[in-house]
């Protein structure tokens, strides 16, 4: 493993950094304010980030995206992770990766659109009694000639309010396994508008100010079998294939806004004085420092050497598990140790460190908590020994 970045990864993070730094950055303090993203903003940012090529970048080249590799998009979606959630994620879009299992038609349909800023996607699984346990999920689709019918509620959908669709995981019967009965599960297309699917507002969050999440809503919704994504039963196969590497995707955004908050940390502690010296000197300042820098790094080789075995084809659940955990663990650590080093003018909105204390939370709980992460980690150590 070659430790060190190609030239065409440094062009990618100094063009991806200078663009949320003059593009992203004055806009901050108007959504952290409001909770809101304004829809002129957004498509004015958005022309911005095509015409950057930083739009979709996630994409393979032969459908219109940047066709990076998996480290040279992560180094990518870090530079984007330093900034407003909101302003990152809606207005340098990345589609969702499960548009690619998408036939010709559907491909045609939602995921060239999305591709071209012309459509927003959003993904469907949550529900208010399954979280992490998705074969517990109580809404289902049954069977109707060639159509089927859906029922039932998601939850915690983000973006879902802009969205021009849902990619919605519906139970669809249930099969024997060893350990019992488990639900099939099918994923649709569900387009905004369809009767009997509404979009509800979901819940005010402390974290990730304009970035919004939502209640759908199932009530007899039809949909014509063309709307299927993949095969009927095999949505966890779907998923599976497609998602992709969306833990390490969430360690490379935290990544970036734990160096923006040591950058801050850095900054102060050189500068600030107490009894006639830079508040650097303190062993009590310097050695948080030391600290974060050494935690930050960490994080920064496991998500690396994670993307790197993903391209080599050997990376392992525990792979990813671990970076997800250690960097968002070590965000949280690093924007509450900003704080203290800045006392309270840490938490004032002055500087985005109470912003970035607030958004590390629900990082330890979205694409898997740290405790499902830490399971999937001990599974795979114990498994060989037949534990």
């Amino acid at each position: 493993m070659d430790f060190g970045l190609s030239e065409e990864q440094k062009l990618i993070v100094e063009t991806t950094r200078a663009f949320v730094e003059n593009e992203l950055y004055p806009h901050e303090a108007e959504v952290e304010r409001t909770g809101h993203l304004r829809m002129d903003l957004i498509r004015e940012i958005q022309k911005k980030a095509i015409d950057a090529g930083l739009y979709a970048a996630n994409m393979p080249e032969e459908v219109g995206g940047a066709g990076l590799d998996t480290l040279s998009w992560l180094l990518y979606e870090k530079e984007l992770g330093r900034a407003n959630y909101a302003l990152h994620w809606t207005c340098v879009a990345r589609p969702s990766n499960i548009l690619l299992a998408g036939d010709a038609e559907q491909r045609e349909k939602y995921l060239y659109p999305c591709i071209r800023g012309e459509k927003w996607d959003c993904l469907a699984m949550t529900e208010p009694g399954a979280g992490s346990d998705l074969r517990g999920m109580k809404a289902s689709a049954r069977p109707d000639g060639d159509d089927w019918i859906l029922n039932g509620t998601k939850h915690f959908i983000s973006h879902a309010d802009i969205a021009d669709f849902a990619i919605v995981f519906m139970a669809t019967g249930e099969e024997q396994t060893p350990r019992g009965l488990k639900k099939r599960i099918t994923a649709f297309f569900v387009d905004k508008g369809t009767p009997g699917f509404a979009v509800r507002d979901g819940y005010r969050n402390v974290s990730h100010r304009g970035y919004t999440n939502a209640v759908l809503e199932f009530d007899d919704c039809r949909l014509n079998k063309r709307q299927v994504l993949g095969e009927v039963h095999k949505g966890f196969d779907v998923a599976n294939a497609w998602l992709g590497a969306t833990r390490l995707q969430v360690a490379s955004t935290c990544l970036g806004r734990a160096e923006r908050a040591l950058g801050h940390a850095l900054s102060y502690a050189a500068e600030r004085e107490q009894f006639g010296q830079k508040i650097g000197k303190f062993q009590g300042i310097s050695f948080k420092l030391a600290d974060m820098a050494m935690e930050l790094k960490a994080a920064e080789l496991l998500t690396r050497e994670a993307a790197w075995k993903y391209d080599q084809g050997t990376v392992t659940e525990a792979d990813m598990s671990m970076a997800k955990l250690k960097a968002t663990e070590v965000l949280a650590m690093i924007a509450d140790e900003a704080i203290q080093i800045h006392g309270g003018m840490g938490l004032m909105d002055e500087l985005p460190l109470e912003r970035i204390w607030r958004d590390a939370r629900v990082e330890r709980i979205w694409e898997g908590t740290s405790e499902i992460q830490r399971h999937i980690i001990s599974r795979e150590l114990l498994r060989p020994l037949g534990a």
